[in-house]
């Protein structure tokens, strides 16, 4: 007996032998009995796909099965509309820390997550919107960053930082990462700040290459707004090119006084995982957290 009967597949669009890792999942999921269909932007050159129904929205589907790596996953959680819709990943990238499943385990474990046998791990997402000029010009969702960063000349940038309406810092820096738990072991980890279990509801703030020793990650409760003013300065290049880029593929260009005000969303992203806790063994696995070195 299925739990999940209306299957949406997606997939990486440049994964390596892409029709061959589509094809191998999407007959385990046939053998089910479970209806399919594949997202229309991405069916292209995929024979095993061809003769599939398509979605656009998630109004018909139960289950959101991603194949690819954690990009492919941070690009489906991007553009999903329901958030009540559960996502099962099938890694065909690099790291896979978000996926659950590998190819070669998808026959053995796919029909079991079908039929209800997993558990749904729940992860918080941040709401970003980006004021110009007293206008709404961007309204997005992140499930790992979003970072302010300067540009293609390596200058500082100025950020005034508050902390629902109260003054926190100007960072004088390369730039900013306000990061969700989950992205707390992405771009964040990288550039010094914490690693925050997935379930806290709290946002990380760390700066990138921060000119002052006492301007360090801060880790604050995911309730409160953050509100970040571009205050780049002119010279002899023009202003400082100052950047947005939402889980490392949406890209926007930023100009002095832009606002960007982000917010812990109330919604969550749901995975569907074999079990309850895995953020640890993850760590060690995927990160080789804790592991001391070769004597």
């Amino acid at each position: 007996m299925l739990k999940y009967k209306r299957i949406g597949v997606t997939a990486k669009s440049d994964l390596d032998d892409r029709d061959a890792a589509v094809a191998s999942v999407l007959s385990i999921l046939r053998k089910t009995g479970a209806e399919i269909c594949f997202d229309a932007k991405r069916k292209r050159d995929l024979p095993s796909a061809d003769k599939l129904p398509t979605f656009t929205c998630e109004e018909d589907m139960d289950l959101l099965v991603v194949i690819g790596g954690d990009g492919t996953i941070l690009r489906a959680v991007r553009e999903l509309q329901d958030f009540s819709i559960p996502i099962l990943s099938v890694n065909r990238g690099a790291i896979g820390f978000l996926a659950e499943l590998t190819v070669d385990e998808a026959p053995k474990k796919l029909l079991s997550f079908l039929q209800g046998k997993g558990v749904i791990d729940e992860r918080s997402i941040l709401n970003l919107t980006v004021e110009r000029r007293g206008k709404t010009i961007v309204q997005s969702h992140v499930l790992n960053e979003a970072v302010i960063s300067q540009g293609s000349i390596a200058r500082l940038v100025n950020l005034r930082t508050m902390i629902d309406g109260e003054i926190l810092a100007t960072f004088r820096a390369d730039g900013l990462i306000i990061a969700t738990p989950t992205g707390s072991t992405a771009y964040s980890l990288a550039a010094g700040g914490p690693i925050v279990h997935p379930h806290l509801r709290a946002t990380i703030l760390t700066p990138i290459n921060s000119h002052a020793f006492t301007q360090k990650p801060i880790v604050i409760p995911g309730k409160q707004t953050v509100d970040v003013e571009v205050l780049s300065q002119k010279n002899k290049f023009g202003d400082t090119k100052v950047s947005l880029t939402l889980d490392g593929q949406t890209f926007v260009t930023l100009q002095r006084h832009d606002r960007i005000r982000v917010s812990l969303g109330t919604e969550t992203v749901k995975f569907l995982r074999r079990k309850k806790e895995t953020f640890y063994g993850t760590l060690r696995e995927k990160l080789k957290w804790g592991e001391l070195p070769d004597e």
